[in-house]
């Protein structure tokens, strides 16, 4: 009994410090945030014309089901328009133009896409459009049409034109605003060259023309001091005056 009490009293206290309490109050370590760095494209209009409803759904199942997940964040048309409802300042029908903007600020995406699908009898054609939402331009687009096959093989036609679109999206969308300055700028530039080229020429023509006419003008002064009847000084001294006063017109000018 002594040397249990003795143990006791004798034992020293755990030095190691204790390990701090997660943030939330759980006990539990909080998971790290994972950021989605995938692009998000959203379906804005799937339209079918000349076939039945049920070919609009299915076409839009396909293309759903092609989308790769690994690249993008697909907003299914339903989902897209369950955002947009709320807004007051977009309306159904806008689908390109500046408009986009508020789609951008309601559903996040980058790119919307637009799907139209036409038939008759046998004929089929189809048009894939992905748009920015950030400029309301059209950014790339596809379209096709195919005068003897069935509504299975336009609908398989279009969803691979639609992934082929979306695999060759870069990865970072062009400055459209850089490039419009750079090729202003390159259309300036050409411009100047040009107009300076041009100015070049025409004070060199300025300069002989008044050269010319100068020289005509003293040669007529000298022919009229020898021969002051001469038949051909005062016309040379004339014609030389001309040409002096035009090439003072065109260096002025």
């Amino acid at each position: 009994m002594m040397l249990l009490v003795g143990g006791v009293a004798n034992a020293q206290p755990d030095s190691r410090p204790m390990a701090a309490p997660a943030p939330d109050g759980t006990g539990a370590p909080s998971p790290s945030t994972v950021i989605d760095k995938r692009r998000l494209v959203g379906i804005l209009e799937v339209r079918v014309e000349g076939l039945p409803d049920e070919v609009k759904q299915s076409f839009q199942r396909s293309i759903e089901d092609q989308f790769d997940i690994k690249q993008y964040r697909l907003i299914g048309r339903a989902l897209m328009k369950q955002r947009l409802i709320r807004s007051t300042k977009w309306t159904e029908g806008c689908v390109v133009g500046e408009c986009l903007a508020e789609v951008r600020a309601q559903t996040g995406a980058e790119l919307v896409l637009l799907a139209a699908l036409t038939g008759a009898g046998t004929s089929f054609g189809y048009v894939v459009t992905l748009v920015r939402t950030d400029t309301g331009r059209v950014f790339q687009q596809v379209s096709d049409r195919c005068d003897v096959c069935t509504v299975s093989e336009a609908m398989g036609n279009a969803t691979l034109a639609t992934v082929g679109l979306l695999n060759n999206v870069p990865d970072k969308l062009p400055d459209e605003a850089a490039e419009q300055g750079a090729a202003i700028n390159v259309a300036v530039g050409k411009v100047t060259r040009e107009l300076a080229a041009h100015d070049q020429h025409t004070t060199r023509v300025g300069i002989v023309l008044t050269a010319v006419g100068l020289a005509a003008m003293v040669t007529g002064g000298v022919l009229y001091g020898l021969n002051s009847k001469s038949s051909i000084a005062a016309p040379t001294a004339a014609g030389g005056g001309a040409l002096a006063m035009g090439g003072v017109v065109v260096l002025a000018f």
